[in-house]
C-alpha cells in the first residue's frame, strides 16, 4: 500500500489547553490535539476532567492528587480560568507521557482518539464488532465504514504492530478481519471537506479492500478512485458496483492494472497484439452503476465486464456511447443527464436492450433508434425534440410500451399526445406516454387522425400514378430523333426540291379529314405540333 498521511512511526503526541468559555453557569476549556500531521480540537467542562480521574484512578492506579482539585467560590472568576487552564493542561500531558502507546480507552475517548487517531479508530471499530459483528452478519445487513477507518485498519496491518495494545480483549484487531472476511454487503462514505473538528482529509487517505474476502455489493461515494486500492481482489465475489462522486474515468475503476500495463487485454481474450499484461474479467458482476460522476466517456474497460445487465451512467459527460457493444447481456442502460446530441446506429452498441432512459440530454433527433426492437421502456424527457415527423422512428417498435417525451418543445404543439399516438398505429392503446395510459377519448381522436393519414396517403398515391402514366404517355408520343428531323424538313423539301421526291403525292389530303387527338382525352399528343404538321402538309399539296 502506498504511503499514507500518517507516518509508520507512532507520532509525538501533543495535547494543550488553548482557551475556555463561559456557557451559562459553567466554563468549558477548548483542548487541541496533536499526532503527526493531525489535529483536532473538543471541549470539555471541570466535571468531566473529574469523571475521567475517577476512572482512571480505578483501572490505572492515577495518582490521585494529580488532578487539580475543585473549586467552589470564584470558579468562574478569570483568574482562576487562567490558572486551572494551565493547570488542566499539565495534567493531560503527564497522562499522554505515562501512557505513550497503549493509551487507557477512558482517556482515548475523552481526547477523541476513538475518531481521528489510528490505534483508538480500531480498537473503537474492534469493540463494535465484537458485540455486534455476527448478529449484523446473521441479518445481512448493509454495514457502513468511512475511509478513515478503513485507512487506519489498513495502516495497522501494514505497520505489524500488536493486534491488542490495551490488553483489552474486546478492541483486538482480529474481530475486525473475522468480520471483513464474511461480510457481504459494504457502504463507504467519504466526505469533502474536514473530518469533523480535524484536518484531516479523508479523499487523501488510501485503505485497502482486499480484506474483504466474500463482497457481493459495495457502494462507494465521495473518495477519489487514486485512495482505493484491492479493488482487483473483488473480481472473483462481486456482484454489484456502485460507484458516486469518485472517477472521471471507468479504467481507472475496472482496470487499475491500466496504469502500470497500458497494452492489456482480457484473460481468455485472443489478443490481436503484443500484450503486457491479461487482466481477469468480474466474472459475476451484473449491476454497474457509475452514475454522478465526471466520466467522459465509455473506454475499454467494459470489456472485462461482459456480464453486466444494469448499466446507470447517468450524471456524467458523454458526449458519445462506444464500446457498449462488448456487453452482450445489457437489459437497461441509463444515459440520462449526460451531454449526447444523437445516438446512430444505437442497435449496435445496446442490442437487445429493454430499458433505455436519455433523459436530460441535448437529443435533436431519434433517427439511430428506429431497430431497438426489444425496447419496452424508453425515456426522452428534458431533451431537443421539436419534430412530431421525429416519433416515426420509433413508432414502428413493436415492443415499445411506456414512452416519456416530457419537458421537449415538441409539447408545446395542439394536440400533442394524439398525434404523437397516432404514429404508434394499430399499437396506440398499449403504449403509455409521459407516464399517463391513453384514454379512450385519445383513442377515438387517433383513429379519426388515421383514417385521415390513410386518405391522405391514397390522393398521394394516385396523384403520383397519375403523374406516373403522363411522363410514360409523353415519353412513348415524342417521335425518334432522325424521325423527327425528317418530318420536320419535309414541308420544307416540297416547297424547294419537289423534284427530288422519288413519289411526290398526286393529291393534297382531303381538309375535312379528322383533327389531332385531343390531349384531355389520351395525353399523347399536344395541340400545337398537331396543327403544325396540317400546315406542313397543306402547303405541300398547294
Amino acid at each position: 500500500m502506498e504511503h499514507g498521511p500518517f507516518p509508520e512511526a507512532v507520532p509525538a503526541r501533543k495535547v494543550t489547553v488553548v482557551g475556555s468559555e463561559l456557557v451559562e453557569s459553567y466554563t468549558v476549556y477548548i483542548i487541541d490535539v496533536t499526532d503527526g500531521l493531525h489535529r483536532w480540537t473538543m471541549k470539555h467542562r471541570y466535571s468531566d476532567f473529574y469523571e475521567l480521574h475517577e476512572k482512571l484512578t480505578a483501572e490505572k492506579k492515577v495518582d490521585r492528587h494529580l488532578l487539580p482539585p475543585k473549586k467552589i467560590l470564584g470558579k468562574n472568576s478569570k483568574s482562576l480560568v487562567e490558572r486551572r487552564q494551565k493547570e488542566l493542561e499539565l495534567y493531560l500531558q503527564t497522562l499522554l507521557q505515562q501512557f505513550p502507546e497503549a493509551t487507557p480507552t477512558p482517556l482515548a475517548y475523552f481526547l477523541h482518539f476513538h475518531l481521528y487517531e489510528i490505534n483508538g479508530i480500531t480498537a473503537a471499530l474492534a469493540e463494535e464488532l465484537f458485540h455486534k459483528g455476527e448478529q449484523l452478519l446473521q441479518a445481512g445487513e448493509v454495514f457502513s465504514l468511512r475511509p478513515l477507518q478503513l485507512y487506519s485498519v489498513s495502516q495497522q496491518l501494514r505497520l505489524a504492530t500488536p493486534t491488542c495494545l490495551s490488553g483489552d480483549a474486546r478492541t483486538d484487531l482480529g474481530h475486525i478481519l473475522d468480520f471483513t472476511c464474511r461480510l457481504r454487503y459494504l457502504k463507504i462514505s467519504g466526505s469533502r471537506g474536514p473530518v469533523g473538528t480535524s484536518n484531516i482529509q479523508e479523499t487523501s487517505l488510501p485503505f485497502d479492500l482486499s480484506v474483504f474476502k466474500s463482497l457481493l455489493q459495495i457502494e462507494i461515494s465521495d473518495c477519489s478512485s487514486q485512495q482505493i486500492q484491492g479493488l482487483p481482489s473483488l473480481r472473483a465475489s462481486l456482484a454489484t458496483l456502485n460507484l458516486h462522486r469518485s472517477t472521471e474515468s471507468m479504467m481507472s475503476v475496472l482496470v487499475p492494472e491500466a496504469s502500470e500495463f497500458p497494452q492489456w487485454e482480457p484473460e481468455g481474450a485472443e489478443p490481436g497484439c503484443p500484450v503486457t499484461a491479461l487482466v481477469p474479467i468480474w466474472r459475476h458482476l451484473t449491476t454497474l452503476d457509475m452514475s454522478h460522476n465526471r466520466i467522459g466517456a465509455v473506454d475499454d474497460s467494459v470489456k472485462l465486464i461482459p456480464k453486466v445487465e444494469f448499466l446507470d451512467l447517468s450524471y456524467n459527460q458523454l458526449s458519445s456511447v462506444e464500446n457498449l457493444q462488448h456487453l452482450y447481456s445489457l437489459v437497461h442502460v441509463d444515459l440520462s443527464y449526460n451531454r449526447l446530441r444523437s445516438l446512430e446506429a444505437a442497435h449496435t452498441r445496446l442490442g437487445n436492450i429493454k430499458t433505455l432512459s436519455l433523459a436530460g440530454n441535448q437529443l435533436e433527433t431519434l433517427s439511430g433508434l428506429s431497430k431497438l426492437y426489444s425496447l419496452v421502456n424508453l425515456d426522452l424527457s428534458h431533451n431537443q425534440l421539436a419534430q412530431l415527423e421525429e416519433i416515426r422512428n420509433i413508432g414502428a417498435l413493436p415492443c415499445l410500451e411506456k414512452l416519456n417525451l416530457s419537458s421537449n418543445p415538441m409539447c408545446i404543439i395542439p394536440d400533442y399526445r394524439t398525434k404523437v399516438l397516432a404514429q404508434f398505429g394499430d399499437r396506440a392503446a398499449e403504449v403509455s406516454l409521459d407516464c399517463r395510459a391513453t384514454t379512450e377519448k385519445e383513442l377515438d381522436t387517433v383513429e379519426v387522425l388515421k383514417a385521415i393519414q390513410k386518405a391522405k396517403e391514397v390522393k398521394d398515391r394516385m396523384s403520383s400514378s397519375d403523374k406516373k402514366i403522363s411522363e410514360d404517355s409523353r415519353a412513348s408520343a415524342a417521335p425518334p430523333a432522325s424521325s423527327s428531323s425528317s418530318s420536320s424538313s419535309c414541308p420544307s423539301q416540297g416547297l424547294t426540291s419537289r423534284e427530288d421526291d422519288p413519289d411526290p403525292p398526286d393529291t393534297p389530303p382531303p381538309l375535312d379529314a379528322k383533327p389531332p387527338p385531343n390531349i384531355s382525352d389520351t395525353h399523347l399528343l399536344s395541340a400545337e405540333p398537331a396543327q403544325d404538321i396540317l400546315a406542313g402538309c397543306m402547303v405541300m399539296s398547294g
